[in-house]
């Protein structure tokens, strides 16, 4: 038996026999999320997004690009995700990233999956996690970015390297940041260490959140430096 079926068949298996409660609303079932809350969040699924940020586009918005693109395109040149980030899927999502349910990066993976399933354009050669900076990782104890990449490359059937790119420094919350301020933050914040796995290559950029994008814009000029010949990100929710 191939060994991502058997994965498939020993995770179905352990459904039927460890029954969990769903992430949502706390019903003992055997999915991370119940079909019920699923069907719920479906209407969240599907919206008209620009290709290069992901943000949403209202109609009568004409064409594929948001004006801030087409202003001034960061280094990415594609963004797939798959809902704003909002009630209830930002639940999930900080549950993942808070609170150490690592299960929910499963579920996260298999709806990002199909996100690019249905996104126009090639797979992307390798997935690499947004990294966190080495204090920050002994203080998590784990990095959510990676817990979503490694199960979505089992999925997609390609590689992924937590050590091809990390981040040399902590900073400041970009959250308390004005966009230059941001730009600023993280001048010289990752360092890409294995440039041969990233030369001529597409590759793909994990993360749990997409807020502005300045993070992804920094690395993406960092993986392009380094050779890479198209960047896709590719985040589980996008901030309105």
């Amino acid at each position: 038996m191939h060994k991502h079926a058997l994965s498939a068949w020993f995770r179905a298996s352990l459904r039927h026999l460890l029954p969990c409660a769903c992430a949502l609303c706390g019903a003992v079932q055997g999915d991370l999320v119940c079909g019920g809350c699923a069907a719920d969040l479906a209407p969240h699924l599907y919206r008209r997004r620009c290709v290069q940020c992901a943000i949403a586009l209202e109609s009568p918005h004409v064409g594929q690009h948001c004006r801030a693109c087409l202003a001034g395109a960061p280094d990415f040149d594609a963004t797939v995700v798959i809902a704003d980030y909002a009630w209830p899927l930002d639940h999930l999502v900080t549950g993942l990233k808070f609170r150490a349910q690592l299960p929910l990066a499963d579920w996260l993976a298999a709806q990002l999956g199909n996100a690019i399933a249905t996104a126009s354009g090639d797979l992307p050669d390798v997935l690499l996690p947004v990294p966190l900076s080495p204090a920050r990782l002994r203080s998590r104890g784990y990095n959510q970015a990676w817990e979503i990449a490694r199960r979505l490359a089992r999925r997609l059937d390609v590689p992924a390297h937590a050590g091809a790119l990390h981040r040399v420094r902590d900073n400041v919350a970009q959250a308390t940041l004005d966009r230059a301020e941001r730009q600023a933050n993280l001048h010289g914040a990752f360092v890409v260490d294995e440039p041969a796995r990233i030369a001529g290559r597409h590759i793909g950029v994990v993360d749990d959140v997409m807020t502005t994008g300045t993070t992804l814009a920094e690395i993406a000029t960092q993986l392009k430096r380094a050779g890479a010949v198209r960047i896709t990100n590719v985040v589980a929710l996008r901030t309105p």
